[in-house]
């Protein structure tokens, strides 16, 4: 029944392409730690472009750049940018900023640095551990999915299904 859910098989496509990458090992798993390290900074809306871009330059994976990128997405975000604002917010001793009574662009101008400073030094610490433990992960893993064999999705013969001559 879940082979006919095209998200699901769109998914299952996404994770055989990433396991049958291309490159050596320490090739990917750069790549991937890249991804990650960008994808856990404040750069919204940049992040695919730029972990593209900073993987061409690094001579590293594209493919697994984009997709470390993605771990933050539309569900994860708000809870990363909440830690990582926590965190910096602890480590430089700040309070919690507190919400302009108005919501003006000068009041909220003024609220700018007291999020994005703890973000920014919050985001750096999770960005260096997240990418070094992803790397180290998967660099003694993805040598063993290079020997996983996948098998393909079954397709449905036209004679059962109706269709065709």
């Amino acid at each position: 029944m879940y082979r006919r859910w095209p998200l699901v098989r769109q998914v299952k496509l996404l994770v055989v392409r990433f396991l049958r990458l291309r490159g050596a090992p320490e090739e990917i798993a750069k790549g991937l730690a890249l991804g990650i390290f960008i994808g856990l900074t404040p750069t919204f809306g940049f992040q695919m472009l730029l972990a593209v871009c900073l993987a061409v330059m690094l001579k590293e994976n594209k493919f697994a750049a984009v997709l470390g990128v993605w771990v933050t997405n539309p569900f994860t975000a708000p809870f990363i940018y909440a830690l990582e604002y926590e965190s910096g917010r602890v480590l430089l001793g700040m309070d919690h900023a507190q919400m302009p009574n108005s919501l003006s662009f000068s009041a909220l101008k003024s609220l700018g640095w007291e999020v994005l400073l703890p973000l920014c030094v919050g985001s750096l610490l999770w960005s260096v551990l997240c990418s070094m433990a992803i790397y180290l992960v998967a660099i003694r893993v993805i040598p063993l999915t290079h020997t996983w064999k996948i098998p393909r999705w079954p397709r449905r013969s036209r004679r059962k299904t109706g269709e065709g001559p």
